[in-house]
């Protein structure tokens, strides 16, 4: 049998912003490769414990025909022999969840599931972790979904984690265009795969992903008035570059600037760092 994805997780969504996703830790190398599947406006699911990866592409084929999650859950699992040993949480297109948990998954292992989110883990320390991720998603409602995720992963491990230690996590959430340049359903895809704290690792990651693909709001950019405009160009002399844009691309903040009558509070203080 394949290696243990002992791990918790939580699948869940934010009907109104049109966002589902995952987040995940686990003492398993890249665990993000296993663990994580999201469609936008399909649905989000997590297939963990002696990991069955087919629930992934499979659960969101089910999900697409418009199942909801937990008849999705009996599909994948009553046509696996190897359910007694699996977990694996669903969240569908209109945050209906399920999580199910084998018979013979290592302890302790559980599951928890309410409005818009499905909460899971195996091989922890107790059910206490798998309380923290849902209490946390719970009392966290109008912040946005990744950071959502990123305290639930936090509260779960300050609540005990995985009884055998830590080593990887993974946070994902799609958006239909919601991705780089609009061009993309993927809004969030981080991951690390070997790391000692591996959730410090992946909040630090966050926060440059979203400096660098985030936005913010239109009416808080700053206007380019004149005292401004000479500060720029001081700033942007020293960098070799001519133009804001050109700096933001070698910075990867293009997504950050348009035009050069308003300036995004982001960009300018990361210039005002590299200068």
């Amino acid at each position: 049998m394949a290696d243990v994805v002992a791990t918790y997780s939580i699948c869940a969504c934010d009907l109104a912003a049109g966002q589902w996703g995952v987040a995940t830790q686990s003492k398993f190398l890249a665990v993000g490769s296993v663990v994580p599947w999201a469609e936008p406006r399909v649905g989000a699911i997590a297939t963990q414990a002696y990991a069955n990866p087919r629930y992934g592409p499979a659960g969101l084929d089910l999900l697409r025909d418009g199942l909801p999650a937990e008849e999705v859950v009996e599909r994948l699992t009553g046509a696996d022999d190897g359910r007694a040993h699996r977990q694996l949480g669903v969240v569908d297109g209109e945050g209906r969840a399920a999580s199910f948990t084998g018979a013979e998954c290592h302890a302790w292992a559980g599951g928890r599931t309410g409005d818009g989110y499905a909460a899971q883990g195996n091989i922890l320390v107790s059910g206490d972790t798998v309380d923290a991720l849902a209490a946390a998603f719970e009392s966290s409602a109008g912040a946005p979904l990744a950071t959502r995720l990123l305290d639930c992963l936090d509260a779960a491990e300050a609540a005990g984690g995985d009884s055998r230690g830590r080593q990887s996590a993974a946070l994902l959430v799609v958006e239909r265009d919601g991705g780089y340049a609009s061009l993309s359903d993927v809004l969030v895809d981080l991951r690390v795969d070997d790391h000692r704290d591996p959730l410090v690792e992946l909040r630090r990651i966050y926060r440059m992903h979203d400096a660098l693909f985030g936005a913010t709001p239109r009416d808080r950019w700053l206007a380019v008035d004149d005292e401004l405009r000479a500060e720029l160009d001081m700033l942007l002399a020293r960098t070799g570059h001519a133009t804001l844009a050109d700096w933001a691309g070698v910075e990867n903040l293009e997504e950050r600037v348009d035009g050069e009558d308003a300036v995004d509070p982001v960009v300018l203080e990361r210039l005002r760092e590299t200068a």
